[in-house]
């Protein structure tokens, strides 16, 4: 490959959402420090390795005319300097390797908790994400947002994980390493994004047949952005007056058994909460655009876009199926 094209790549690369190589949060800056360590240490050892074998290769190749052409390299059958060497270098380089990554280790674990931190409960559930903001009240599904946190005044937000099923992992490139989600444990991590924007990423652990579409959304916003978000978010739903049959039909189905919607009758939580559902950009975890048209093929039939997903089948008919899509986008 040229090597114009090898660098339009990884700049492209670099670019892209999910590249651990644009970081924006300390904890992926930390991340892709010791990668590049990581790198220049094997890449080192490669070119000594690969030089001393074409060497090797070149100068004691077989001849077939010359004074050289039946000759036999001379046979060293032992040697403590080259042991020596071949066992002591390779320990002092695992060594340091070990050292530089148990620092990166203990200053992502151990850095101290400012008392603004925000705190989220980050649960996994197949297959999406549950996000709860114990001090705010808030609780909400797929899309996380948080405060930029400027460096002069750190606001770095701790996420606690863990998982309502089965073994998941919290993986968003940019901001941080990625953390396991595991049943009936606590697992624990800390991002500060430093620039406002969307972070994309993903389930990094599989966890079934939509494993693939369940991704992540974490919204970076404003001091002023957040603090509207939260102001949002700790209404609860008004729904369009217009929409009161649609919210009679799903008061009167299965779909209370499993969402909640604040204000209402609607107190489940086996599936996302639906109380700002319309507020959100997308829906089936950040893998389908939140439109009229995707919303009522989704209640229709949630396997149309998740084949595998838990929700069932709503088998409502064409009326009911408007109205109960028509109270949804309400839900702001």
């Amino acid at each position: 490959m040229p090597v114009a094209s090898a660098a339009s790549l990884l700049a492209t690369w670099d670019s892209t959402q999910t590249s651990m190589f644009s970081p924006q949060a300390t904890p992926a800056h930390l991340i892709l420090g010791l990668s590049r360590l990581m790198l220049a240490v094997t890449g080192g050892i490669f070119i000594v390795v690969a030089g001393l074998l074409t060497y090797v290769c070149v100068r004691y190749r077989h001849r077939k005319s010359g004074p050289n052409a039946i000759q036999e390299p001379q046979q060293i059958y032992g040697s403590t300097q080259i042991e020596l060497s071949w066992t002591v270098i390779p320990i002092l380089i695992v060594v340091m390797l070990f050292l530089a990554t148990a620092r990166i280790i203990f200053a992502t674990q151990d850095a101290p908790k400012p008392a603004n931190a925000l705190d989220v409960t980050v649960i996994g559930h197949q297959f999406w994400w549950e996000y709860r903001y114990p001090k705010l009240g808030i609780i909400t599904a797929n899309e996380l947002h948080i405060p930029v946190s400027d460096p002069k005044h750190p606001t770095p937000t701790y996420l606690t994980i863990t998982s309502a099923d089965t073994d998941h992992s919290f993986w968003v490139p940019r901001l941080a390493g990625k953390v396991d989600a595991i049943p009936n444990r606590i697992n624990s991590m800390w991002i500060d994004p430093q620039q406002a924007g969307l972070y994309l990423g993903q389930c990094n652990q599989y966890c079934g047949t939509q494993h693939a579409l369940m991704l992540l959304r974490v919204y970076a916003d404003t001091p002023e952005q957040f603090t509207a978000w939260v102001k949002h978010e700790q209404q609860p739903a008004v729904a369009d007056p217009s929409a009161a049959e649609g919210r009679q039909i799903f008061q009167h189905n299965a779909c209370i058994s499993c969402h909640s919607v604040g204000g209402s009758a609607a107190t489940g939580r086996f599936g996302p909460d639906l109380t700002h559902f319309a507020s959100r950009s997308t829906l089936a975890s950040g893998s389908v655009p939140l439109t009229s048209a995707n919303v009522r093929a989704f209640v229709n039939n949630p396997g149309y876009f998740k084949p595998g997903v838990l929700m069932p089948p709503m088998h409502l008919n064409p009326h009911d199926l408007d109205a109960v899509t028509a109270y949804l986008m309400t839900l702001k």
